[in-house]
């Protein structure tokens, strides 16, 4: 398997690989295994440049614990909004979002500049959205991309909120509480949650952001603002995807767990620990699996593999 060196300007590489992700989107094969996850792992688990991203260290690992600022930076940087493509796929992946009854609320958490809500807003009148994420500046891409690219919209709500740290107002979950927000837009009390929920939550590229420690939190916070029988609707990185095999040591601070140059965190996640984070919280398992697309360099005739997670938790009717 040979991975691309550094000669490739990394713009080049995404680029390569994003033209051959919207060709399978229009197409509607997102939801592709172009190979086995056990072929890959085969791969790199038998090549020792690889090793280091295989064992736990004896040694202790720099626990980094980054707050939002480095998310902040980077929505700063990017305030073209042009770094994430409209995320059209996920009606393919998550069909429960077209197919909803009225009324229907949603909670998008990690919203980044608006990727994954506007194609969820063009493809369902029937769901009210309401999107957090922990840079403020992330919120104010969002709200101008759906601005931009819808002409009114009422059904959108966004608030700044790092759910590894904090608890979601109780507005999200409250359809009294709620209509005080949007009378006097201010949050209620932040206690508890109230009675009541959301249908769906969106963890899209979301959990792996968050440092290992923090993510059962994280979840038990997804799990107690949806409604009994509500869908949390997961997608992030697998383990083995190339950009995880691209990390250099150094830039290993735990497990299958990396800092960016830019101080953002990335996971990979295998099947194993994405189950057991949910189901420890509570979640009932209804789909989980690997999605494995194989994108190609054409210049250089170099396979690239790209592993995500594809993952619908649900709420029990009752505990």
């Amino acid at each position: 398997m040979v991975f691309p060196g550094p000669y490739f300007s990394k713009e080049k590489i995404l680029a390569g690989i994003e033209q051959t992700m919207e060709k399978r989107e229009e197409a509607g094969e997102y939801h592709s295994k172009d190979f086995e996850w056990e072929f890959l792992k085969n791969i790199v688990e038998n090549d020792p440049s690889l090793s280091h991203h295989l064992h736990h260290h004896h040694q202790n690992l720099s626990k980094y614990l980054p707050d939002s600022q480095p998310w902040q930076d980077f929505h700063s940087r990017h305030s073209s909004g042009k770094f994430f493509k409209e995320r059209r796929y996920l009606l393919k992946e998550f069909p429960e979002l077209v197919s909803c009854g009225e009324n229907s609320k949603l909670l998008e958490i990690g919203c980044g500049n608006g990727s994954t809500v506007l194609p969820i807003l063009r493809g369902s009148k029937n769901i009210t959205v309401y999107a957090c994420d922990c840079s403020s500046d992330a919120l104010v891409r969002t709200k101008e991309n759906i601005d931009r690219a819808i002409s009114s919209v009422d059904n959108f709500h966004s608030f700044c909120c790092d759910f590894s740290t904090s608890e979601f107002p109780d507005w999200v979950a409250c359809d009294r509480c709620r209509d005080k927000f949007m009378l006097n837009h201010s949050g209620g009390s932040e206690s508890k949650h109230c009675i009541g929920g959301v249908d769906f939550v969106t963890l899209i590229f979301t959990l792996s952001a968050v440092p290992k420690e923090r993510m059962p939190r994280a979840i038990k916070e997804c799990f107690a603002v949806l409604k009994p029988g509500g869908l949390l609707l997961f997608r992030d990185y697998g383990l083995y995807d190339m950009t995880m095999l691209r990390f250099e040591p150094e830039k290993r601070v735990g497990f299958r767990e990396y800092v960016r140059s830019d101080g953002t965190l990335s996971y990979f996640f295998c099947l194993d620990t994405a189950r057991k984070l949910f189901t420890d919280a509570g979640f009932i398992e209804v789909e989980l699996e690997y999605c494995c697309v194989k994108a190609v360099n054409r210049r250089k005739g170099k396979d690239m593999y790209r592993v995500w997670v594809h993952g619908k938790f649900q709420k029990p009717f009752s505990n």
